[in-house]
């Protein structure tokens, strides 16, 4: 028990080190999920320490995911006047987001030869692990891999995303939310919100619907264009 208190202990200071570290030099490189991920590893292996020993840990920490999710609901309340004002414009534009995002790497790992597991594991690899596991064994992926391709996916798009976005110069804070959430899903989110409030409720608005949509569409461009 002592060692699991530990354990969490040190992976939120993990987090906030990360987070100081993002804020005092606001570089993307910066990323607070994989520094953070980066120092528990390498605490475990420097000292030795079995992954198994964590896992308790973890297990507490996952659980405190649905309650986080949740909140997520607290800023969207307080800015759902942007629901009413764009509210065709969201869904539209998280529907064409989520349909280019599985086409084309879809027709790109096609092109590139890759067995049909590993294409069926990718498509919904923007959508939260959950939902991407569940469309990819339906259709005959591999779960193990769609998962490292869902967190492959939210990591380098929390990491470059925002700058991404400013370098098109695409400062609104609607657009920039919707977009981190449609492709990068829970982390992009979290990146989000931390750059502003609005950001992270449309981040939220857009994970939760690029969820619906990857769940009806996947399965549709999988069986016209991959089967």
């Amino acid at each position: 028990m002592a060692l699991t208190v530990f354990f969490v202990i040190m992976t939120v200071a993990a987090y906030l080190l990360s987070r100081y570290l993002y804020f005092r030099y606001n570089n993307p490189l910066i990323n607070i999920v994989l520094l953070s991920a980066a120092a528990i590893i390498a605490i475990l292996v420097l000292a030795k320490i079995p992954y198994q020993a964590y896992v308790p840990a973890k297990d507490i920490m996952t659980f405190l995911l649905g309650p986080a999710t949740v909140a997520l609901a607290v800023p969207l309340y307080r800015n759902r006047h942007l629901l009413k004002q764009y509210g065709i414009a969201i869904f539209m534009g998280v529907g064409i987001g989520t349909l280019i995002s599985m086409a084309t790497v879809m027709f790109i790992t096609r092109a590139g030869g890759l067995t049909r597991e590993i294409i069926v594991s990718i498509i919904p690899k923007s959508s939260t692990i959950p939902i991407a596991v569940d469309v990819a064994q339906l259709a005959g992926g591999n779960s193990a891999l769609a998962v490292a391709f869902v967190v492959a996916t939210g990591t380098f798009g929390s990491v470059i995303g925002l700058t991404l976005l400013s370098w098109f110069k695409i400062y609104d804070p609607v657009a920039r939310g919707l977009a981190m959430g449609t492709v990068s899903h829970g982390q992009g989110t979290a990146m989000a919100l931390l750059e502003g409030e609005k950001q992270g409720s449309m981040a939220g608005v857009a994970m939760s619907l690029a969820g619906v949509f990857t769940s009806v569409l996947a399965p549709i461009l999988i069986a016209c264009f991959v089967d």
